[in-house]
């Protein structure tokens, strides 16, 4: 299960990693889901918290600012519920990582921004799930 919660705390695969790994790894779903979600949700923390800290430096580096723009569009149009869109899509560079940078830039307080992250969070492990449940069962059904 370690590795289905390294995925789902890295920047990029999120637990749009995680949760295939684990299920390909036999664990059961369910925990599966909970495990990735929570620990998805939980990256925010230190995020957040490190911008905090040290924001005005990676304001300065050219993947963040990029990841910022991508964000700050999505969340302007949309206010909170755009971060909830914004990490509830499951495509690449668009999880807690981008919606908490997202979040930072535009001013959203630290308790502000975490409920609708966690609620995209959870609509985009329920998508995953989904779809990698969906992708075994036809998998087992051509064989």
């Amino acid at each position: 299960m370690w590795q289905v919660i390294l995925l789902s705390i890295s920047p990029i695969s999120e637990l749009r990693g995680g949760i295939p790994l684990g299920i390909a790894l036999g664990h059961p779903p369910l925990l599966v889901f909970s495990v990735a979600v929570i620990f998805n949700i939980l990256i925010y923390f230190p995020v957040r918290w490190l911008l905090d800290l040290v924001g005005t430096q990676v304001v300065k580096i050219p993947y963040v600012s990029k990841t910022r723009d991508r964000g700050r569009r999505v969340v302007n149009k949309y206010g909170l519920i755009g971060l909830a869109l914004l990490v509830g899509i499951p495509l690449p560079f668009t999880g807690v990582y981008t919606a908490t940078l997202a979040s930072w830039s535009l001013g959203y307080k630290y308790t502000e921004a975490v409920i609708p992250i966690a609620i995209g969070v959870f609509i985009a492990g329920g998508i995953v799930i989904a779809i990698t449940l969906g992708v075994v069962q036809l998998w087992h059904l051509t064989l």
